[in-house]
């Protein structure tokens, strides 16, 4: 019912930027609040940020200051601009949202496929 493509992930060496996108598609009105997270080999999936449906932003203490959530609510995406990139920051990177989906009802949680970013020293 709810579609969420990420994409922009990839290879970039240490100081560099990448910007993810997260794409809802579906029966759906609007994103409610959304979120990345990002899950590196042998650890636990973290929460990246997030953003409230009004704009509120909140930041993980590991990324604050280099990376920038924010929404494009007339396109249904979420973004994360990440810049300052380092090698700690390798992981596959997930797309978190909560819709209102076409009949009103809200759904919570849907994740995304992810989008892996390699941050090389």
């Amino acid at each position: 019912q709810v579609q969420l493509v990420e994409s922009g992930g990839g290879l970039v060496q240490a100081g560099g930027s990448l910007r993810l996108s997260c794409v809802a598609s579906g029966r759906i009105f609007s994103i409610n609040d959304a979120g990345w997270y990002r899950q590196a080999p042998g650890k636990q999936r973290e929460l990246v940020a997030r953003i409230t449906s009004g704009g509120s932003t909140s930041y993980a203490g590991s990324v604050k200051g280099r990376f920038t959530i924010s929404r494009d609510n007339a396109k249904n995406t979420v973004y994360l601009q990440m810049n300052s990139l380092k090698p700690e920051d390798t992981a596959v990177y997930y797309c978190n949202v909560d819709v209102v989906l076409a009949d009103w009802r809200i759904q919570k949680d849907c994740w995304g496929q992810g989008t892996q970013v390699t941050v090389s020293s």
